[in-house]
């Protein structure tokens, strides 16, 4: 099981995103993922770097570790251009993007309303994310849905990508896995290396083949982490 980290990206500058993913590939972090939402979950008043802008600088600024989307959301842009921005950075990155899409969900619906995006119905943001899948993954670039609902998992099954589910225990994870489709992890691992640990184990147990860690107290936790699960 490969191990990343979420990246500090709710901020003004993105110096620090930055910094973290150049330390995170000196210390053997497999991959660095950033969000897709115009403001942190439920805190309209603070910035957050865009997704795209802040992935070329990585691309950029980094040469080994795997850069991925957390996830990128259907309706923020259009279809198309949603398409060219992952062929775009994984071209700049020397094809070690990793194309996390999903369709956002009431949690984020506030957000689209915000800047007068439309929030269509869930039918119709699976229908292009389905698309969106499909089209990314014929360019030989790896797609992960977020999801895990049954609907998901058929639309993945059916683009070849893997499911990513959020924050859920691990014997969450081993009921996906049963059904045949890859799947990724993502979620808070604990702020000891012990507890990180024992998170990552019970997730790899469970058949996961990333577990990507909620940006962490502390870089040296996750690398001491994953080693020892390694």
């Amino acid at each position: 099981m490969k191990v990343g980290v979420t990246l500090p990206q709710f901020r003004d500058e993105a110096d620090t995103a930055l910094e973290a993913a150049r330390e995170a590939e000196a210390l053997g972090i497999d991959g660095v993922f950033v969000f897709d939402h115009l403001w942190p979950m439920g805190q309209p008043g603070r910035p957050a770097l865009s997704s795209g802008p802040l992935l070329g600088a990585l691309a950029a600024s980094t040469s080994t570790i795997h850069l991925g989307t957390l996830v990128a959301r259907i309706g923020l842009v259009p279809d198309d251009v949603l398409i060219d921005v992952a062929c775009g950075i994984d071209a700049l990155s020397g094809g070690r993007l990793i194309a996390g899409i999903g369709t956002g969900d009431k949690l984020s619906q506030e957000e689209n309303e915000a800047y007068g995006l439309p929030f269509e119905p869930a039918a119709a943001r699976r229908e292009r994310l389905a698309a969106v899948a499909t089209a990314v993954a014929g360019f030989g670039i790896p797609v992960w849905v977020g999801g895990g609902r049954p609907e998901t998992v058929a639309l993945a099954r059916a683009a070849g990508a893997a499911v990513n589910v959020w924050q859920v225990g691990a014997d969450a994870v081993a009921p996906l896995v049963a059904q045949g489709v890859e799947v990724t992890w993502g979620g808070p691992v604990g702020d000891s290396p012990a507890e990180a640990a024992a998170t990552l184990a019970a997730v790899a147990a469970a058949g996961a083949t990333w577990a990507v860690c909620a940006w962490p107290e502390s870089l040296e936790v996750v690398a001491e982490a994953a080693a020892t699960v390694r």
